[in-house]
């Protein structure tokens, strides 16, 4: 009973297949996913995914890429009426990246902020997005939200300390397909530094395709591999580790 804790199943590289999604996953044993949005119209497309398909649910949000298309509604009037729909779990994926900055960093926080307060206000987890930018993240976390966080700090990327002090103020941390790569020795260590219960896998499909697969289109049936991986980190049957992290994603997300 595997959870795919951060999905994109409306994402056109599933154009040709996205109805086989599902029922691949559940044969490989994955029976939850949570299809995340990164845009109001994206957010819902994954809330008609949601309905549509049972063991799916929606997180919506606006990725930071996509902060100043939405800086000047700070409101984020869409996703406030979407949080209404059944089914919707989570807000997100929202954050900070300034790896890439596609997006300025000025509407990237306005726009992170204003999906905290939503957060804030419907109940609902949040998703966190986060490259090369922890400390500004944790800062603005630690203003807008009331400890202890329900969250989610999506393709964990950090060191054993942005973990330690993501779980100190009350995040799970989620670990995607890297932790399979050759070159990830860093990333393992900072897994190994975590509570097995603090941790959920995720494919962030079409992306980050762990091993074997590295290389093709990733997608909900792969979190297996990198769950796989994970639970050898821990050093318990890969049974463990999916009713603890299944366990986690259904208390965060309250599936």
């Amino acid at each position: 009973m595997l959870t795919d804790s951060h999905a994109h199943l409306d994402d056109p590289a599933f154009d040709a297949d996205r109805d086989q999604l599902v029922p691949r996953a559940r044969a490989a044993g994955v029976t939850r996913i949570v299809t995340v949005g990164t845009d109001v119209e994206g957010s819902r497309r994954a809330c008609a995914l949601a309905a549509a398909n049972d063991g799916v649910w929606a997180a919506i949000g606006c990725h930071p890429h996509e902060a100043d298309k939405y800086a000047s509604d700070p409101a984020l009037a869409g996703l406030r009426d979407l949080a209404k729909r059944p089914k919707v779990v989570a807000i997100g994926e929202t954050g900070l990246d300034y790896a890439k900055k596609f997006s300025s960093i000025d509407n990237q926080k306005k726009v992170f902020r204003a999906h905290l307060r939503l957060a804030a206000e419907t109940g609902l987890a949040v998703v966190i997005h986060c490259r090369d930018a922890h400390e500004d993240v944790r800062a603005i976390l630690r203003d807008e939200l009331k400890p202890p966080a329900r969250g989610v700090i999506h393709c964990f990327s950090g060191n054993a300390r942005d973990a330690a002090a993501y779980l100190e103020l009350g995040f799970v941390l989620s670990i995607a397909g890297p932790v399979t790569f050759a070159n990830a020795n860093g990333l393992r260590d900072s897994v190994r530094a975590i509570p097995m219960d603090r941790v959920l896998v995720e494919t962030d499909c079409p992306y980050l395709t762990p091993v074997p697969h590295r290389g093709k289109r990733n997608e909900p049936a792969y979190v297996r591999h990198t769950a796989e991986a994970v639970a050898a980190l821990f050093g318990v049957p890969l049974e463990a580790f999916a009713e603890a992290s299944t366990r986690t994603a259904r208390e965060l997300f309250r599936l």
